[in-house]
């Protein structure tokens, strides 16, 4: 018992230590030359700003203010900012499934039911930024935390904030 308690808290502080973000980018090119921003014609893909986009948007221009990086128009940027929460669906079990069996010996019969299932809708936040004179991604970055549709508005600005923040403390990339 004590050897399943230890591998089970092994387990768990592994995945702690997990990335809640995954970036990519172009290894050939020099983030450093870049210091101007703005936010791409269609940034969010709708027509207007969306409460979760607004939240999105202001973390976005905080993070890039921290790396000493200045917003100006779209066609004096180095750098084009385009971002997208992704829906998706995720079948979820709630409660618990029924059973019962019966049996003598080593041998016996059992029945059960599953537990109830439902669909629920999430939201995967991918922030890309694109050099401007080139109209090529640069650098991306995709959250594995999900904003859901039962969420509080506090928690979705906190779990908005935190998440951009973290694919921007992987801004510029360290190069190998």
């Amino acid at each position: 018992m004590v050897r399943f308690l230890m591998v089970a808290l092994v387990a768990a502080a592994v995945a702690g230590c997990a990335g809640n973000v995954v970036t990519d980018y172009n290894s050939t090119v020099v983030f450093g030359d870049y210091t101007t921003w703005a936010f791409a014609t269609g940034a969010g893909n709708s027509t207007f700003v969306s409460l979760d986009g607004d939240r999105v948007q202001r973390a976005v221009e905080r993070e890039l203010a921290r790396k000493a990086m200045s917003k100006v128009e779209e066609s004096e940027a180095d750098l084009l900012v385009s971002w997208q929460i992704v829906e998706q669906e995720r079948l979820e079990r709630s409660g618990i499934g029924l059973g019962m069996g019966f049996g003598t010996g080593n041998f016996g019969w059992g029945l059960s039911t599953p537990p109830p299932v439902r669909e629920v809708i999430e939201g995967k936040l991918v922030v890309e930024l694109v050099e401007a004179s080139s109209e090529k991604v640069v650098w991306r970055a995709a959250s594995r935390r999900y904003l859901t549709e039962n969420q509080s508005p506090k928690s979705r600005s906190k779990l908005v904030d935190e998440v951009v923040a973290e694919m921007f403390s992987k801004y510029p990339p360290e190069l190998d």
